[in-house]
């Protein structure tokens, strides 16, 4: 395994384009799960692809334990790569799907069983050795893909959004599946999604990137209780931090809250530090209910995360109370 360090590396893909990636710096640690998260064309792909060596940096330095990897071909940079396609060879069984990379190699074939074997029986794939790929479910061809990662025991493995084409059950499987290998292997893996439920539930930190550039790295919890911006409180959380303005003392200013440090009560039963409000919509999700109110002369929006079930209807009038000792304050 190893560290996996970049240093000012920047991407443009055309002279006048804005740039792709713009001076990321950054030190994965050896063993580290690492999470890169953003909406869609915000770089994280093309840095996992610049770290793979799929692209090359405009300009910036990318080492993998120790050693200058920049301008290497990908064969040469002792990764294996994970894609949200799959990409196995349609014609090889999964047999010979997990074992090709190690034939190529020329590996013994004692040493190709016993990876492959191994692979299999920690990824459940021992049952379908022989099978074509078209004989597998989505979730079973996804774990072909990560077996032909595992056999190949690389220095860092990249993951490419590998859950995007997989169903809401099969992704929270698959996210366990691949957490549990990681706590297996210990290995460097860097893993690149939109969906920021994944990256707080498997990254130990988590890069949070916008338009090429690093908002916050950070462990899940500190991203969600401190974040650095507005950008990262919007993007992290579901539903986001409520964002408030402070007043007319500091008119440029905004105050975050997320939905628990928020309650709803009728309007009766309005405390003097209280808003009035207008509830909008309610969802209710079973465990928790989400409260949609209005507030304030500008209609400020505000999600309320209600335990339980809550009696609220739209068009009610409420108060939203706050716990202020929870709240972020932006420039």
């Amino acid at each position: 395994m190893a560290e996996v360090k970049l240093t000012g590396v920047r991407k443009v893909y055309a002279k006048g384009d804005r740039p792709a990636v713009e001076d990321f710096s950054l030190v994965v640690r050896d063993g580290e799960f690492l999470v890169l998260v953003g909406p869609s064309g915000c770089g994280k792909s093309t840095t996992l692809r610049m770290v793979a060596g799929l692209e090359l940096p405009t300009c910036g330095r990318i080492e993998i334990g120790g050693r200058d990897v920049t301008d290497l071909p990908p064969k040469d940079r002792d990764i294996a790569m994970v894609f949200q396609n799959y990409a196995l060879y349609p014609h090889m069984t999964v047999k010979e799907n997990l074992s090709f990379a190690l034939r190529l190699r020329r590996m013994p074939k004692a040493e190709i069983e016993r990876r492959v074997a191994d692979a299999a029986s920690a990824l459940g794939l021992a049952p379908y050795l022989s099978r074509l790929p078209k004989a597998l479910s989505g979730g079973q061809r996804q774990r072909v893909a990560l077996g032909r990662a595992i056999v190949r025991e690389p220095a860092a493995f990249l993951f490419d959004e590998p859950l995007s084409n997989l169903d809401a059950k099969m992704r929270v499987e698959m996210r366990a599946e691949i957490i549990r290998l990681h706590n297996r292997l210990g290995a460097t893996m860097i893993y690149v999604t939109h969906d920021q439920t994944e990256a707080m539930t498997m990254g130990e930190r988590i890069v949070v990137m916008s338009e090429g550039r690093i908002q916050q790295v950070a462990p899940p919890l500190e991203l969600y209780e401190r974040p650095a911006n507005r950008f990262v409180a919007g993007f992290i959380g579901t539903p986001p931090m409520n964002l408030f303005p402070p007043g007319t003392m500091s008119p440029h200013r905004t105050i975050g809250l997320r939905p628990e440090h928020l309650a709803v009560k009728p309007a009766a039963e309005a405390g003097e530090a209280d808003m009035p409000a207008e509830v909008d919509f309610v969802e209710p999700l079973g465990s928790e209910t989400l409260v949609h109110v209005v507030t304030g002369p500008m209609k400020f929006r505000a999600v309320v995360r209600v335990p339980g079930f809550a009696a609220f209807r739209a068009g009610d009038r409420v108060a939203l109370a706050s716990d202020m000792s929870k709240a972020v304050e932006f420039p």
